[in-house]
């Protein structure tokens, strides 16, 4: 049997499975379906200092290959979340807290106060459907870094991971710009800005306008960028976008990755990430791999 753990900046996961941010909510309702016990790490929905009510619906929108969505944050706060769910996550799997915020000061006071309580902090600095804020972090390389500096500057103990945005003019330059701030990990790619039209109406289908766009139809830019980068930082990526299956997955390893977080895909197959795993074991012994670890990076180049 293949050895499906991996370790993530010293942490070790049972898995290298992650339901991605803002997919999964804070793994409740999934623990009913299946025991969330089976995945490497849970990356809860982004946390802000204060409770969000999100944007005005609909926030939702399907397309070809891909749905967008607008909801804008919707969440009840960082201390609602420690108290109501944080132990009750940890005691089911590893926690990737993702934390956002509109200043420099959110972002630093709101990963000190989770310092030491998670696992991980995932700096959401990509958001591309808030108005405001952790969008304008992700985009150039000089804000990259500041707000990565300050993150890890309030935390001791927590490896910090920073999710960087696919809408920027490079890619590479934005993670190793991270690097130089300190984080720890890199994950990538947060969702594509997009619209949807309704052509009745002749207006955008999104309250907001436009939205992230995610789903299967982003597998083979977000592969791309996820090898550009892991060849770019010396720092472990966890890679992202579109993945559906267990030879997405492991594509997403051969590319770079460490370990990897699965989206959409648990929107229309609840049991998404259970059967990732599954299959990529399988698919492992098959193959004759004896430890997962082995195939990040093995990707041949023609």
């Amino acid at each position: 049997m293949t050895d499906l753990r991996v370790k993530l900046c010293g942490v070790e996961l049972k898995n290298p499975v992650i339901p991605a941010s803002g997919t999964f909510g804070f793994g409740r309702e999934f623990d009913e379906i299946y025991d969330i016990s089976l995945l490497g790490a849970v990356a809860t929905k982004g946390l802000t200092l204060l409770p969000r009510l999100g944007n005005a619906v609909p926030r939702i929108a399907e397309s070809r290959g891909v749905i967008l969505n607008a909801v804008g944050l919707q969440n009840p706060g960082v201390e609602a979340f420690i108290e109501k769910d944080l132990s009750w996550l940890r005691s089911k799997t590893r926690v990737v807290a993702n934390v956002a915020g509109s200043t420099l000061s959110d972002y630093e006071k709101i990963c000190a106060r989770l310092d030491g309580l998670v696992d991980f902090l995932e700096l959401n600095i990509s958001c591309p459907n808030v108005k405001c804020g952790g969008m304008a972090f992700g985009i150039r390389p000089e804000d990259v870094k500041e707000v990565t500096h300050v993150a890890k500057e309030a935390i001791r103990k927590t490896p910090l991971m920073v999710k960087l945005s696919p809408n920027v003019e490079s890619i590479s330059r934005n993670a190793r710009a991270a690097e130089e701030g300190g984080a720890d990990c890199i994950s990538l790619v947060n969702t594509f800005t997009g619209m949807a039209v309704d052509i009745e109406r002749r207006r955008p289908i999104l309250a907001n306008n436009t939205g992230g766009v995610s789903g299967a139809g982003i597998l083979p830019i977000a592969l791309r960028m996820v090898y550009e980068v892991a060849h770019a930082v010396s720092l472990p990526v966890v890679g992202m976008g579109g993945i559906t299956c267990a030879e997405d997955a492991v594509a997403f390893l051969m590319a770079g990755a460490t370990a990897v977080q699965v989206g959409t895909a648990n929107f229309t197959n609840t049991r998404a990430c259970p059967e990732i795993i599954e299959g990529l074991a399988e698919w492992c012994d098959r193959h004759g791999v004896r430890e997962v670890s082995e195939l990040t990076g093995t990707l041949k180049m023609n």
